[in-house]
C-alpha cells in the first residue's frame, strides 16, 4: 500500500511538471508569435499611404474629404511630406508651394491656382479653418508629379510619386498578404489570382512586400508573383555637371560689351559665368540685358570649346533696390519672369545667383526667392549656383545668408573664399589666407554636403600702403604682380596662410604683399581636393598667369 501511495504521489508530481513545461512552451511560443499579430491598424479615421508606407500616423491634422470628392490635406501635413518650405503670403493672402520644377500659388478661398505663371480653375480651393490651412491636394496633381487615388471601400488615399521607380506583377494564386514576412503572421488583405499588385522589394528568404490595390503593405511569398513589369524608371532631372566644377566669372561692366574671345582656350576649365544680368535700381524687378549684341557670340564660343554658361545675375549690391524686391511675392515672381525670357533668349545653361550686400533681416526671405527660383530654372534644364560669402562677419555682407537652406534649394553653393582682408578692413592683411580658408570650409562642412560646394578663389591680391597713419589697399591682378614688386623684394615663405609674403620700402613708405601665385593655389586647390568638394570658381578671368589652369586642369580635372 505505501508502495502504491508512494508510486501515485510521483506520477502526480511528473504530471504536474509536464503541463508546467507544456505551459511554459506555450506561452513562450505566443509571446513569440504575438507580435506578428499585433493588429496596429488606424480605422478611426482615413489612412494615407505615400509610394510604399502607410504614414497615417504621423499625420499632424485630419484629412478631410469635401461633398465633390475634393481631397484636403493641412498645409503642416504638407510641409511634412511634400514641401518643407510650403509659405503663407500675408501680403496677398495665399499658400505658396513649390516642387522640383513647379511654383504654384493658391489665393486663400478662391477656386484657381497658378503654376509657373500659368493660372487656372480648380473646383477646391485653399482654406483656413480655425488656425489652420487646408489645401485642395487632389487637385495638385500636376504640382507634386504625382497620382492621387481615394479607396472608398477601405477609406485609403494612395499617392504615388511619378518620379520614382515603379513595378507592378499579378498574383499567381488566392493567397493571404501578410503583415511580416512570416508565415505565422496576421493577414492585412487578401487578394485573388490575376490582381495586379505594386512590387516594393524582395528579400533574400524569398518574401516580396507588396502593396495591393486596396491600399495595404504586406508580404507574400515571391513564388506567389507573376509576369513582374517595370512600369516606370527613377526619373532623373539632375541639372549638375557630370564631374568636377572649375569655373571662373568674366566679368565686364555694364558701360561695355561681353569679351569677344573668338580664338581663345581655357584649358582647365569647364564653366564660365559673364556677368550678363544686373538688377535695375529700384526697378521693381527689370533686370538690366547686360550681354547685349555680344552676348549670342560670347555663348556660342563657350559652346563651342565645350564650356557650360552659367550666366552672372547680380543685384550689383543694391541693397533697398533688393530689398524691395525680396519682400514682395509679386516683385519676386516678376524678377523671376524677366530673368527666365533672358536666359531662354541667350540659351544659357544655368544662372549663377550674385546677390551681396543685403539686410539681415532679409535673410529669411531672400532664402525665399532662392526658394522660388529654382524649380523655374530646373523646368528649362537650366542648373542654379548661388554665391555666399563667409560664415562669419557683419549683418550685411555675412549674416545675410542662411546657407544651408540655399543649399537645399540649388545645385552648387559658392563660397567666396576671399577679401578675408579687403577694402573695409581697417588693418592689413591677406586676401585669402589658408588657416581662414580652412576654417570656414570647416564651418560649411558642418551643414552642407562636400559635393554642394564650390571654393571660390581669387586670381588677384593686394599691396598695402604702411603711411605711419593708417592702412591703404590696392589691389593687384595676380599677372601683375612681379611688375608691382622692386627687384631687390624679399620674398619669404608663411606657413600659417600657406603664401610668399614680402615687405618693402619705396618713397618713404612701406608696402607689404601677401602673394597668391602658383604656389597658394595649389594649396587652396588641395583643399577642395581633400574634403571632395563639387569643384571650384576662380574671381576673375584675365588676371592669372597661364600656369594656374594647367594647375586647375591636373589637379580639379583630373586631365
Amino acid at each position: 500500500m505505501k508502495k502504491d501511495r508512494a508510486k501515485r504521489s510521483e506520477n502526480h508530481w511528473i504530471r504536474k511538471i509536464i503541463i508546467g513545461l507544456i505551459s511554459l512552451g506555450i506561452t513562450v511560443l505566443v509571446f513569440k508569435i504575438a507580435p506578428d499579430y499585433k493588429r496596429n491598424d488606424i480605422t478611426d479615421r482615413t489612412n494615407l499611404i505615400i509610394n510604399n508606407n502607410n504614414i497615417t500616423e504621423n499625420l499632424k491634422e485630419d484629412i478631410f474629404i469635401s461633398e465633390d470628392g475634393i481631397i484636403y490635406l493641412s498645409e503642416k501635413d504638407i510641409e511634412n511630406f511634400f514641401d518643407n518650405y510650403i509659405y503663407y503670403d500675408e501680403m496677398y493672402d495665399q499658400i505658396i508651394t513649390t516642387s522640383d520644377t513647379k511654383v504654384a500659388v493658391l489665393p486663400i478661398g478662391k477656386h484657381e491656382i497658378t503654376i509657373n505663371g500659368t493660372t487656372q480653375r480648380i473646383l477646391g480651393s485653399a482654406t483656413k479653418i480655425e488656425n489652420t490651412f487646408y489645401l485642395p491636394f487632389s487637385e495638385m496633381n500636376n504640382v507634386y508629379n504625382i497620382e492621387v487615388e481615394y479607396i472608398e471601400d477601405t477609406d485609403r488615399i494612395i499617392v504615388t510619386s511619378l518620379d520614382r521607380k515603379l513595378e507592378k506583377a499579378d498574383i499567381a494564386k488566392n493567397v493571404n498578404v501578410k503583415w511580416k514576412n512570416k508565415t505565422l503572421s496576421r493577414t492585412v488583405d487578401k487578394i485573388k489570382k490575376g490582381e495586379k499588385i505594386v512590387v516594393i522589394s524582395t528579400d533574400e528568404n524569398g518574401w516580396a512586400k507588396i502593396r495591393t490595390n486596396n491600399g495595404f503593405i504586406g508580404y507574400v511569398k515571391e513564388n506567389n508573383i507573376a509576369n513582374r513589369t517595370i512600369v516606370r524608371e527613377k526619373l532623373e532631372n539632375s541639372t549638375r555637371l557630370d564631374g568636377k566644377v572649375s569655373l571662373v566669372w568674366d566679368y565686364y561692366s555694364e558701360y561695355v560689351s561681353a569679351p569677344d574671345r573668338s580664338g581663345e582656350t581655357i584649358e582647365g576649365v569647364n564653366v564660365v559665368s559673364p556677368s550678363f544680368f544686373i538688377l535695375e535700381r529700384l526697378g521693381k524687378g527689370k533686370i538690366n540685358d547686360n550681354a547685349n549684341s555680344g552676348g549670342e557670340q560670347y555663348v556660342n564660343w563657350a559652346k563651342e570649346n565645350g564650356y557650360k554658361v552659367w550666366a552672372m545675375f547680380s543685384n550689383d549690391s543694391m541693397i533697398e533696390t533688393t530689398h524691395e524686391i525680396l519682400n514682395d511675392y509679386k516683385l519676386r515672381e516678376k524678377t523671376i519672369e524677366n530673368l527666365l525670357t533672358l536666359a531662354i533668349k541667350y540659351k544659357v545653361d544655368g544662372i549663377n545667383l550674385d546677390f551681396e550686400n543685403m539686410y539681415e533681416d532679409d535673410k529669411d526671405l531672400y532664402t525665399r526667392f532662392v526658394v522660388e527660383l529654382y524649380p523655374r530654372l530646373k523646368e528649362y534644364g537650366m542648373s542654379l549656383s548661388v554665391d555666399v560669402t563667409a560664415p562669419d562677419g557683419s549683418s550685411t555682407w555675412s549674416l545675410c545668408y542662411d546657407r544651408y537652406n540655399i543649399s537645399r534649394n540649388c545645385d552648387y553653393i559658392i563660397f567666396m573664399a576671399y577679401d578675408q582682408y579687403g577694402t573695409s578692413s581697417t588693418t592689413a592683411g591677406t586676401t585669402a589666407g589658408y588657416d581662414w580658408v580652412k576654417l570656414n570650409l570647416e564651418k560649411f562642412l558642418r551643414d552642407i554636403e562636400s559635393d554642394k560646394i564650390i571654393l571660390g578663389i581669387p586670381l588677384y591680391t593686394r599691396t598695402w600702403l604702411q603711411d605711419g597713419q593708417e592702412d591703404i589697399p590696392y589691389v593687384v591682378d595676380m599677372n601683375d604682380i612681379e611688375e608691382v614688386l622692386p627687384n631687390d623684394a624679399e620674398i619669404v615663405w608663411k606657413e600659417d596662410v600657406k603664401q610668399h609674403y614680402t615687405e618693402y620700402q619705396k618713397n618713404g613708405n612701406t608696402y607689404k604683399m601677401w602673394i597668391e601665385d602658383e604656389a597658394s593655389i595649389s594649396e587652396k586647390l588641395n583643399l577642395a581636393t581633400e574634403n571632395d568638394l563639387a569643384g571650384v570658381a576662380f574671381w576673375e578671368k584675365d588676371r592669372e598667369t597661364e600656369e594656374i589652369w594647367q594647375l586647375v586642369k591636373e589637379k580639379i580635372l583630373g586631365e
